[in-house]
């Protein structure tokens, strides 16, 4: 998976963010695990966030996508979204997730849709729609975060 890619952010989250001298698309990233599970983040706002994963490496011994693959690229992307919601004054924790398998995946991407179910000032809900490349559902997750206030220093690693 060496392709290059590149987060897009809307301009806003870059000038809301840009003070802190972070480097935003590792911040918003999959971070260690999802390197490892080749997670990339494509598209990343409040109100919608876009990523993708291979099956390829990441299946069960059925060769089928693993159930909790789906999961780490669905938090994945839920949390980006949570995060961005609460700003640099907050720090997005998972503290429930669910999921629903609809049908299997054994090759090519999947790509995963974070969009905002509620958007409060001390949780945030998202739905994440994982589909295949024929665009068919392959799990429907959904995340909630609490948003705890954060220093800006607790970004830095």
């Amino acid at each position: 998976m060496g392709e290059q890619y590149r987060t897009t952010f809307p301009q806003e989250i870059l000038d809301q963010w840009a003070g802190l001298g972070l480097d935003l698309p590792a911040l918003f990233s999959a971070g260690h695990l999802g390197r490892r599970m080749s997670v990339q983040v494509l598209e990343a706002a409040p109100d919608r966030v876009v990523g993708t994963m291979p099956v390829e490496g990441n299946t069960q011994p059925y060769g089928l996508l693993h159930g909790g693959a789906s999961a780490v690229l669905a938090e994945t992307l839920g949390s980006v979204g949570a995060m961005l919601h609460g700003g640099p004054g907050k720090l997005a924790v998972g503290v429930d997730l669910n999921c629903t398998h609809h049908r299997g995946a054994r090759s090519g991407l999947v790509t995963g849709i974070a969009t905002p179910v509620h958007r409060g000032r001390s949780t945030a809900t998202y739905e994440i729609a994982i589909s295949d490349e024929q665009h068919k559902r392959v799990c429907t997750a959904r995340l909630t975060c609490m948003l705890r206030d954060a220093d800006p220093d607790a970004y830095r690693n």
